[in-house]
């Protein structure tokens, strides 16, 4: 079985926080079956001030140090996945990374990246976060870089903006979005998460949403397990959008995880968990990797 995650930090774990343990390795992808990790070059929490370029190929060239030593392994396609080897697939979060200029989108699609959250927590050249409130829309610069993205099928990640940006994308960009890592607002109320209009939204477009397994958005207690996980992808599931959901776990990334899910080793149980509330297994295959599969292939891949 394909298995994928579309969400983890340990790029920038590993290259700008080094005195912290990182949950994903090559062992622990190993022990889960995990077909395609993506791996997220992420800007930094200080926006734009914060050098968040130098920051992201500081991450780069932590993966290319993993592929000499550890035998990690970038694709430049999501559909060179396979069952049974460990692949890695690039994004990026924070478009602030681009410093509002084309030439830096094509330039890190050259390096792989296949998707950029246009947004984290700050503002940048592109658009507004979820996070603050604003009810202000994609920037022209914005739609500049996200017309080159476009082109080039660098899928453009949602997690992170703000609503009204949600909206534009859905009714006015070239290509179906995504949400690398979000979960569902109406079993957890909170910014970060989707309304059952987005998610429905989300599906009638063909775009595609990853299941963050953070437990301050599985539960209102901040304390969650596997049980929580299943329980926004069946939500997500039952509103229509069995077919366009899957993991984006933020793995590396959160400071707290479920319970009985602390890396990619118990991804598995996931799996299982999902058997048992009585999803077969095309089902569960669908969720956990073809449904991004075919999102990329919707995108001409």
């Amino acid at each position: 079985m394909i298995i994928c995650d579309t969400h983890c930090d340990t790029l920038y774990l590993r290259a700008l926080q080094p005195g912290e343990t990182p949950c994903v390795t090559m062992d622990a992808m190993k022990r889960g079956g995990m077909s395609l990790q993506t791996c997220t070059l992420f800007a930094g929490s200080k926006g734009m001030s914060d050098h968040p370029y130098e920051k992201a190929m500081a991450e780069y060239a932590c993966l290319e140090q993993l592929e000499k030593c550890e035998g990690w392994q970038k694709v430049d396609s999501p559909l060179e996945a396979e069952e049974g080897r460990v692949k890695i697939l690039l994004s990026i979060e924070g478009g602030e990374i681009f410093e509002g200029s084309v030439e830096r989108v094509r330039e890190f699609h050259a390096r792989g990246v296949r998707m950029a959250a246009l947004t984290w927590n700050n503002e940048n050249e592109i658009a507004h976060p979820a996070k603050g409130g604003s009810r202000e829309g994609i920037k022209p610069q914005g739609w500049k870089l996200l017309h080159e993205m476009a082109r080039l099928r660098m899928a453009a990640d949602t997690s992170h903006l703000n609503e009204r940006g949600f909206w534009e994308l859905i009714d006015r960009h070239e290509q179906p979005p995504m949400a690398s890592h979000s979960c569902a607002a109406k079993l957890r109320p909170h910014f970060r998460n989707l309304t059952d209009d987005q998610i429905r939204a989300m599906a009638s477009r063909g775009g595609w949403i990853g299941v963050n397994f953070y437990p301050w958005f599985l539960s209102d207690n901040g304390r969650a397990g596997i049980a929580d996980i299943v329980n926004h992808i069946d939500h997500i599931c039952q509103l229509g959008a069995a077919k366009y959901v899957g993991f984006g776990s933020d793995f590396d990334g959160i400071e707290v995880k479920p319970v009985d899910c602390s890396g990619p080793a118990d991804v598995p149980a996931i799996l299982d968990a999902l058997r048992a509330r009585g999803y077969g297994e095309e089902a569960v295959a669908d969720i956990a990797g073809r449904n991004f599969l075919d999102y990329y292939r919707r995108l001409g891949y």
